[in-house]
């Protein structure tokens, strides 16, 4: 019964947040699936690790997906760059047990991560000032 009011809360919240803040959510699940993956396999628990993997894998190949070309065409193209060079290494990372593919991908991603942080909320801000405004 709580695990249904869980899935309903969350079903809710994604359905009214905006754009921003789902790829915030997707980042922070990225992470902690990253960081999670990492640890299992820094402590041979390569099963767990992969199944950590895969759903990293998931949700970067979401945002590769989801890049819209029409409104930034060159931020698009770095984004897909620095998105494919992650899952090749994620792949490598599944296939070897190295954790440390899965560091690269954490040092790579980090500063995206810090910069949606900051960028979704100023975004935001302006939007709801400009609402006001007109």
């Amino acid at each position: 019964m709580i695990g249904s009011a869980v899935a309903k809360y969350k079903e809710i919240a994604l359905q009214t947040s905006s754009p921003g803040e789902i790829l915030l959510a997707l980042y922070e699940g990225l992470f902690r699936f990253l960081t999670g993956a990492k640890h299992c396999l820094e402590s041979g628990h390569r099963a767990k690790g992969a199944e950590l993997i895969s759903k990293s894998h998931a949700i970067i190949s979401e945002l590769l997906l989801a890049l819209d070309y029409n409104q930034s065409p060159e931020l698009c193209g770095r984004l897909a760059s620095v998105y494919d060079f992650c899952l090749s290494r994620l792949t490598e990372a599944n296939l070897k047990g190295d954790p440390e593919k899965l560091a690269e991908v954490i040092r790579v991603l980090t500063p995206l991560r810090e910069a949606w942080k900051i960028a979704v909320p100023k975004a935001a801000a302006e939007q709801s000032q400009g609402k006001s405004i007109g």
